[in-house]
């Protein structure tokens, strides 16, 4: 089971559009403890510096990059299964995408596609993902292999 009130989402920029809120505010239902902490868009340098205040000494950090690794869905679910006992932050960039310094010293690059997505969808994406691998750890029927 994977323990969502150990997984904390840092993302740069606010989400705009009502349907990507409505979907987003689906799944955190479904997440309990899960915590997104929003960031104040700027430029890729500033954006950094936030990122790097906000993460907690403790916390294991995976960064949203286009160079990170493509994952399915179990293999994403065995990533967070290993990761359980400890706190995991995700970090998403703004619309530049991530300074070179926060993704060079993420614990763990992942990426959500080989497409290129908006902040606000990765975001959605993202969340998504997490809840899937809740229910493939789960082994309930919302993942069909």
């Amino acid at each position: 089971m994977l323990n969502t009130s150990r997984i904390r989402i840092l993302a740069v920029g606010k989400v705009r559009k009502t349907w990507i809120l409505n979907g987003i505010k689906m799944y955190l239902k479904r997440l309990p403890g899960l915590e997104i902490y929003e960031l104040r868009s700027s430029s890729p340098t500033s954006e950094g510096k936030a990122i790097k205040n906000a993460i907690k000494k403790d916390e294991v950090t995976i960064a949203l990059s286009e160079e990170g690794e493509t994952l399915t869905s179990h293999q994403f679910a065995d990533h967070l299964q290993k990761l359980n006992s400890k706190r995991i932050v995700f970090i998403i960039g703004g619309s530049e995408g991530l300074c070179s310094e926060i993704r060079n010293s993420a614990d763990l690059k992942v990426s959500l596609s080989v497409l290129t997505f908006p902040h606000e969808i990765a975001r959605l994406l993202l969340i998504e993902q997490i809840y899937r691998a809740h229910t493939i750890l789960q082994n309930t029927p919302y993942h069909r292999n």
